[in-house]
């Protein structure tokens, strides 16, 4: 019985981890953006997902020849298109930024970066480097905030977490 017992629970813990593994969806990446360019990556977004996109600029130094943390001044617009080519979020950051939405449409969502050429210009012909990562579904929660504001001891914490993850694979596969 001990034995039943423990491979149950061992059976359980295996299909916690494979579904954690399975469903990890953040990217990370950098491109390099010329002055006037726009840069725009398509994402698979199922309904009512919420998004979580950090981003952070350098610009090249031609003297030292590498990328140096840009300047306050430099700023970056951000544009979120829905399926239905409708804007959901088109905002001016700084150099450093985080931006958030919650999809309402399952399908292709365009996510657009461009600098704020008039200030760029003052560094005319030079490149900036974009880091983005983007966060999609239960990964973009911060469940340290949401166990202390609900009081929540760590079991229950895991336990609402696995629900979460439970309907975002079924929002994904109904997609």
């Amino acid at each position: 019985m001990v034995s039943l017992l423990f491979k149950m629970q061992q059976s359980f813990v295996f299909s916690v981890l494979f579904l954690n593994a399975l469903y990890i969806c953040v990217s990370s990446l950098y491109f390099h953006i010329g002055e006037t360019e726009k840069k725009c990556f398509i994402e698979e977004i199922p309904d009512e997902t919420m998004i979580i996109g950090n981003y952070r600029t350098q610009l090249f130094d031609k003297q030292r020849e590498e990328y140096l943390p840009a300047t306050p001044g430099l700023g970056m617009l951000v544009e979120v298109k829905d399926p239905d080519e409708k804007v959901i979020l088109s905002r001016q950051y700084g150099s450093e930024g985080r931006f958030t939405f919650t999809s309402h449409t399952p399908g292709e969502h365009q996510i657009c970066l461009h600098s704020n050429s008039s200030k760029f210009s003052l560094f005319a012909g030079g490149m900036l480097r974009v880091h983005l990562d983007i966060q999609v579904g239960e990964h973009a929660n911060n469940y340290a905030e949401i166990a202390a504001k609900d009081k929540l001891t760590e079991l229950q914490l895991r336990v609402r977490q696995l629900v979460e993850q439970v309907d975002q694979i079924q929002k994904e596969q109904n997609y």
